[in-house]
C-alpha cells in the first residue's frame, strides 16, 4: 500500500510518473511499484484530464499514491477531489502564494508546492507554504506542468542541505540515463517524470519506467 509518508521517506528516493491519463497504464505502473502518479487538472495541459472523466482513479485507491495536479486554481476543486476519494495528495503547480494554501493546511489535506528554479532566490520564500514537499522543476514563466528541461541540480542539493527535514522532489528533464546521477546528486525523497517517460503526451512508456525503476535500484 501506498501512502504519503513511503513516498516522501527520506531515507529512499520513490518514483512518480505525471501525466498518467488512463487507468490501464495507471494499473500497470501499480503493478511495477511506482510509488505515485500524477494526473493533470490544468485544461491548458496536453494531459489533461477533466474531473467528470477521472472516475477510474477510485480504482486506485490504495495501490498506488494519486497526486491531483493543479496550476492557479482555487481550493473548490481540488478539496471535492480529495473528499469524493479521487485523491489522496495534491500538487499545486502554478503561481500559488503560501496565503492560498490555508484551506488545505486548515483540512489537514498533504500538497506538494511547485518551484520552478532558476536561481537560489526562488527558492526564498519554499518554506513559507506549509507544504508536505517543495518539488523544484526548471523556471519557466507562464509554462506549467513542467517543461522537461534540467535545471542545476547545486541549487537544489544546496536547499536540501539548508533543509535537511523537507522533503524534495526533483523534476525536469530526468531521463533513465541521468536519474541515477540525479538521485545520487541532490538526495531527493522522489524523481517526477513526465515527458522522459512517454512515447507521447500521456501515454507511458513502459520500458522507460522500467528503466527508471533500475535506475533507482529496484
Amino acid at each position: 500500500m501506498s501512502s504519503i509518508e513511503n513516498f516522501l521517506d527520506l531515507e529512499t528516493v520513490s518514483l512518480k510518473i505525471c501525466g498518467v491519463t488512463t487507468l490501464d497504464d495507471a494499473q500497470l505502473l501499480a503493478k511495477m511499484g511506482v510509488d505515485a502518479l500524477g494526473v493533470n487538472f490544468w485544461p491548458n495541459s496536453k494531459r489533461y484530464i477533466a474531473p467528470d472523466h477521472a472516475s477510474w482513479l477510485l480504482e486506485l485507491e490504495g495501490k498506488i499514491l494519486r497526486v491531483g495536479v493543479f496550476v492557479n486554481q482555487s481550493c473548490e476543486l481540488p478539496l471535492r477531489l480529495i473528499h469524493d476519494g479521487y485523491l489522496d495528495v495534491i500538487q499545486l503547480h502554478g503561481d500559488e502564494q503560501p496565503d492560498d494554501t490555508k484551506e488545505f493546511r486548515a483540512a489537514g489535506i498533504p500538497f506538494i508546492k511547485a518551484i520552478g528554479v532558476k536561481t537560489r532566490a526562488d527558492l526564498r520564500h519554499a518554506t513559507e507554504f506549509g507544504a508536505a514537499a517543495i518539488l523544484l522543476d526548471a523556471h519557466a514563466p507562464g509554462i506549467y506542468g513542467g517543461t522537461g528541461e534540467v535545471f542545476d541540480w547545486e541549487v537544489a542539493s544546496d536547499f536540501r542541505r539548508q533543509h535537511p527535514d523537507l522533503p524534495i522532489i526533483l523534476a525536469g528533464g530526468i531521463t533513465p540515463e541521468n536519474a541515477g546521477l540525479a538521485a545520487m546528486s541532490v538526495l531527493p525523497a522522489a524523481l517526477d517524470i513526465a515527458s522522459g517517460a512517454e512515447i507521447s503526451p500521456g501515454i507511458k512508456d513502459f520500458q522507460k519506467v522500467a528503466a527508471f525503476l533500475s535506475a533507482l535500484h529496484r
